[in-house]
């Protein structure tokens, strides 16, 4: 799956001389975190977030000025400060450089890069354009649509259920399929036989859940030390 599959768009965007009074109406009447700032060919300037508007002398939140000994280091800083609580205009204000993707971009990776900068939003580009942006609330929805297709014309006899659990857990390298047995009786998922980590009954049931038209499961494995062979925990409904 690609960032395009699951994107929002048309998105919405603003230019850097916009007022910031103008985008807050405009992120509070669309209910957006943050909105990404463009020029004339859709070329991504910056984002201005929710984060960028947090320190506003309005809201007596603006950081309280420097300490005595931070003059020596020159008025910059300071100035800086306040441009950032006081002006009115949205690129004095956004977030610069800000970190992008392709919409041809896997989905996995882009949100590894979410993931490890820390950023709630991505802008989706089309040879250097501006064509879509992709957000947390992007990827819940697609979850939301993947749970609902998955049981969806799914086979939910007792054999397809079966069917479908064996498949799946095939695919993991835990599940030790010739020390479990798994039987299944109008729709209950029953597990026997032994396990060598206490961590897989968990999986076992998840998997189990997972498989559409389950309505309920029975775990009767063993937990055994495989150093000792001692069983640690016998059998758990």
């Amino acid at each position: 799956m690609n960032v395009a599959d699951i994107m929002t768009t048309p998105v919405f965007s603003v230019g850097p001389d916009a007022s910031i009074s103008a985008v807050i109406r405009l992120m509070v009447d669309k209910r957006l975190s943050g909105i990404p700032v463009v020029d004339a060919d859709l070329h991504v300037l910056g984002v201005l977030t929710e984060g960028d508007l947090l320190r506003r002398a309005e809201t007596g939140t603006a950081k309280e000025k420097g300490k005595w000994w931070e003059l020596f280091l020159g008025p910059g800083r300071s100035a800086s400060d306040y441009v950032h609580t006081h002006s009115r205009r949205v690129s004095d204000l956004m977030s610069l450089e800000p970190i992008s993707v392709a919409e041809t971009t896997p989905l996995s990776e882009a949100i590894g890069l979410m993931e490890s900068k820390r950023i709630k939003r991505l802008p989706v580009l089309r040879h250097g354009a501006l064509v879509g942006i992709l957000s947390r609330s992007d990827l819940v929805r697609a979850l939301g649509e993947r749970l609902a297709a998955a049981t969806k014309d799914a086979d939910t006899s007792d054999l397809g259920i079966e069917t479908a659990l064996r498949a799946a857990l095939a695919k993991e390298p835990w599940f030790i399929s010739t020390s479990i047995t798994i039987t299944v009786a109008d729709s209950v998922v029953t597990f026997d036989g032994v396990i060598y980590d206490d961590r897989s009954r968990t999986a076992l049931r998840v998997a189990a859940q997972n498989t559409p038209g389950v309505k309920s499961v029975v775990n009767n494995v063993v937990w055994v030390d495989p150093t000792t062979a001692t069983v640690i925990n016998e059998r758990v409904v």
